[in-house]
C-alpha cells in the first residue's frame, strides 16, 4: 500500500486557549488532557481597537496565536485553517433569513472563512499570500499539505494558524468528537534538526477520537511520545519526531 509523507521543522510556535496561555500550562495538559471550556477572550493587544472588535472569539484565538508566533514580520505567507470557522455567526445569519430578516454585510463578511485573515492583513498592511481552508475531521493536515506545497515552491517560511471552537446549539447534536476553543499557530521552514513527519495512506475507518484532530496534534507537539496515529477521513496519518 503506498504511502505519501512531508517533513518540516517548526521554527517558532503559540498556543492559546481559555486557561492555557503558557507553555508550561501547555505542557501539563498535554500530559492529562482535560476538557476545555470557553472562558476569557484573548486581548489581541497587537491589533487597531477598531478591528479587533470585529471578532469574535475564534478570530481572536486565531488572531493572538498568529502576532505572537510572527512577532512583527511580515510578508509571510499565511494558511488559516479550520473545521467549522466562525459557524455562530452563519447560524446567526440562516437565523435571520429564517425570519424573513435583511442580512447585515459586516456581519456576512465576517462570517465567512477567511475573516481572520483578512483582519490579520487589514491590520498589519501585509499584502502576503494568505488561504483559508477547512477539512472536516483531516483539516489540519491539509493545511499541513497546503503550507509544505508553499515551502516547496519556495517560500521560506509560512505561517500555519489552526482554530475551532464550540458548536451552537443547533449543530451540536451532530458532534463527532468534543469540540473545545483553540487556537495554535506555526512559522513552518524547511526541514532541519528536530523535524516533524507527516505520512498518510488509506485505511478504512478506525474509532473515532473524542479530541479534535487540531488538538490532538497540539498534543503531540507539547508532550513527549514519539509519535501519533489518527484515522480519520479514509486515511491513517501518523505524525511522528523526525531527527534531521
Amino acid at each position: 500500500m503506498s504511502e505519501s509523507e512531508l517533513v518540516f521543522s517548526i521554527a517558532r510556535h503559540a498556543a492559546w486557549a481559555p486557561g492555557l496561555t503558557t507553555r508550561e500550562r501547555w505542557a501539563e495538559w498535554a500530559r492529562e488532557p482535560w476538557t476545555i471550556e470557553p472562558g476569557e477572550e484573548p486581548k489581541v493587544a497587537a491589533m487597531p481597537a477598531m478591528l479587533r472588535r470585529r471578532a469574535g472569539l475564534l478570530g481572536r484565538m486565531a488572531l493572538e496565536v498568529a502576532y505572537e508566533c510572527l512577532d512583527g514580520e511580515k510578508d509571510v505567507p499565511t494558511v488559516f485553517c479550520s473545521r467549522h470557522g466562525e459557524v455562530a455567526r452563519a447560524v446567526d445569519l440562516l437565523g435571520d433569513l429564517a425570519r424573513g430578516e435583511p442580512l447585515s454585510p459586516t456581519a456576512f463578511g465576517l462570517a465567512v472563512h477567511n475573516a481572520s485573515a483578512g483582519l490579520f492583513s487589514i491590520a498589519r498592511a501585509d499584502r502576503a499570500n494568505h488561504v483559508a481552508l477547512a477539512a472536516g475531521s483531516t483539516t489540519i493536515e491539509h493545511a499541513v499539505i497546503e503550507a509544505c506545497g508553499q515551502l516547496a515552491e519556495g517560500a521560506p517560511k509560512v505561517l500555519l494558524v489552526a482554530c475551532d471552537t464550540t458548536l451552537p446549539d443547533p449543530l451540536r447534536a451532530f458532534e463527532d468528537c468534543e469540540e473545545q476553543p483553540w487556537a495554535f499557530a506555526w512559522t513552518m521552514v524547511p526541514a532541519g534538526l528536530d523535524a516533524i513527519r507527516l505520512s498518510w495512506r488509506a485505511q478504512d475507518a478506525g474509532i473515532a477520537a473524542r479530541m479534535p484532530g487540531g488538538l490532538e496534534v497540539l498534543r503531540f507537539q507539547h508532550g513527549a511520545e514519539s509519535a501519533l496515529v489518527r484515522d480519520a477521513g479514509g486515511k491513517r496519518w501518523t505524525w511522528s519526531r523526525h531527527a534531521g
